[in-house]
C-alpha cells in the first residue's frame, strides 16, 4: 500500500511528496525510509519524517538523510520553512533534528494516537535563511 502510494505520488505534477528509501551506499541494503512532503504550497512549507530500523540507530544515517531532505526542500523546491515532529522521549531523534539546525518550537499535547494512547509531540522547524546562514 505504502509503495503504491509513493509511486503514484512521483507521477503527480506538481510533485509534492518525496518518499525515499534509506540505504547503505556500498551495497544498497535497506535501513529505513525518509520523506519530504510539501504540506502548505501557498506558504512554501514542508514536513519531513524518517524511520530507521533499530539496529541502525546512532550511526548518523538519520542525520545524513535529514540533511539531504533539507537540501532538497530549500535548494530544489525553494521552500521557506520545513517542520518535523518527534516524541519527547526520543532523545536520538531530538539530537538529530537539533544537529541539522532545527529548533524546537513547541510541544503539541496529545497530538498523536499511538499504541492505544494519545501522545505528546515536539514540533521542530527550520527556515530557509537559517539553513543558508549555517552554510548548509
Amino acid at each position: 500500500m505504502f509503495l503504491a502510494h509513493a509511486l503514484a505520488a512521483q507521477r503527480r505534477r506538481p510533485r509534492k511528496q518525496f518518499d525515499l528509501a534509506v540505504v547503505l551506499k556500498q551495497d544498497g541494503y535497506l535501513l529505513g525510509a525518509c520523506g519530504l512532503h510539501v504540506t502548505q504550497p501557498l506558504r512554501n512549507e514542508g514536513y519531513l519524517g524518517y524511520w530507521l530500523g533499530r539496529p541502525f540507530w546512532g550511526n548518523g544515517y538519520a542525520t545524513e538523510a535529514v540533511k539531504g531532505l533539507l537540501t532538497l526542500g530549500f535548494q530544489g523546491l525553494e521552500l521557506h520553512r520545513i517542520i518535523a515532529y518527534c516524541c519527547p522521549e526520543n532523545v536520538g531523534s531530538i539530537r538529530c533534528l537539533e544537529k541539522v539546525g532545527m529548533r524546537q518550537e513547541g510541544r503539541l499535547r496529545q497530538h498523536t494516537w499511538k499504541h492505544g494512547l494519545w501522545q505528546d509531540m515536539f514540533l521542530y522547524a527550520i527556515l530557509a535563511r537559517e539553513w543558508r546562514r549555517a552554510g548548509r
